[in-house]
């Protein structure tokens, strides 16, 4: 092992360092550049169908022909079945540039396209969720999750003074990162729950809490522990925020807001910010969630308050509605369609 090392020529780790980071770019670029041929193809099959059937009459049951002779003439092709050339035609149809909104489809992988504009009727909300989805590399259950949840409603929502108390882009950043109410339906507990139990069920619960918490929130600990002047005090939960660059403290109250909950949030703040922040570390931010609140008592109450903080309510029994899906066929059911076509032809 020693002579093999010996015999590496000098600047050869920096050099395969950088080969992997090319070669996996240029994988990356090439299953982009597979996608994107695909979405294209896709959206010219499904704009062809519905030209087809809207100028020269052709009926519904052409596309069952089409799957058909498609299916006949490239049988190691999978993606043609009726179901999922219906799709193409809605694809089209909602998307007659290709493009959502201003984002290009082909960014896209098809499912994710399909749950955009089988789920969503309105173009703007299709192109927010279609940014995010980009922005954020979300997976398509995270992408159907978030539109069930109708986080386009909720984000940056909740009752902040970060104008006043971050800078500019911090601020931003920081406001978009919060929401207002959240949701933990997924804890399977009645409103009637006590701060303890709903706590110790996000720990249990915590891939869907920091999933509904958003990007960038890494779990630090609960009933984190502060030692001030030899008195105790315990912080519900610890987060750090990775693009933020900050910790980040979240205290539930089981009751309505009341300002002196934003008093006992800014001391953890401060607290935290002299003995646990790093130098390069940004200003701790705090979000206090409640069962509800005053929004103009939440206002006045932070405005007095000398740390960033944020006031959201939180909800443990769903009050939002849930989108309406199409007569189309489900997702689920096309991959199935997808998958029997797989094992026929490898019998």
């Amino acid at each position: 092992m020693t002579k093999m090392a010996s015999t590496i020529p000098e600047g050869y780790a920096s050099w395969l360092a950088d080969l992997k980071t090319r070669i996996a770019d240029a994988r990356q670029r090439a299953a982009l550049s597979v996608n994107q041929e695909q979405i294209r193809l896709y959206w010219q099959i499904g704009r062809d169908i519905m030209e087809r059937q809207s100028n020269q009459g052709w009926g519904s049951k052409v596309i069952d022909r089409l799957a058909s002779d498609l299916k006949d003439s490239f049988p190691d092709i999978k993606g043609f079945s009726s179901s999922n050339l219906k799709y193409m035609r809605y694809f089209a149809e909602r998307c007659p540039n290709g493009l959502i909104g201003q984002q290009p489809a082909d960014q896209l992988p098809w499912f994710h396209i399909v749950a955009l504009i089988t789920k969503l009727d309105d173009p703007e909300q299709r192109e927010w969720y279609a940014q995010q989805t980009v922005q954020h590399g979300w997976s398509r259950t995270t992408l159907n999750l978030h539109i069930k949840n109708r986080l386009h409603l909720r984000q940056a929502n909740a009752v902040t003074n970060f104008a006043a108390r971050l800078p500019d882009a911090q601020s931003d950043l920081a406001r978009e990162t919060l929401k207002d109410p959240y949701l933990f339906d997924f804890l399977g507990l009645g409103d009637e729950a006590h701060e303890r139990d709903i706590e110790e069920a996000l720990i249990r619960h915590i891939t869907r809490f920091l999933l509904e918490l958003g990007a960038g929130f890494a779990f630090v600990g609960r009933q984190f522990k502060l030692d001030v002047g030899g008195d105790e005090f315990f912080i519900d939960l610890l987060f750090y925020h990775i693009r933020l660059k900050c910790y980040v403290v979240v205290e539930l109250k089981a009751t309505a807001f009341k300002p002196e909950h934003a008093g006992q949030l800014n001391f953890y703040l401060s607290a935290v910010d002299a003995q646990i922040k790093a130098p390069d570390d940004k200003p701790t931010i705090g979000l206090l969630l409640c069962k509800e609140k005053n929004r103009l008592v939440a206002e006045y109450a932070l405005s007095g308050i000398d740390r960033p903080i944020g006031v959201a309510n939180y909800e443990l029994v769903r009050a939002l509605p849930e989108p309406l899906d199409t007569s189309l066929p489900s997702i689920e059911e096309i991959e199935a369609e997808l998958q029997r076509d797989l094992e026929s032809s490898g019998d």
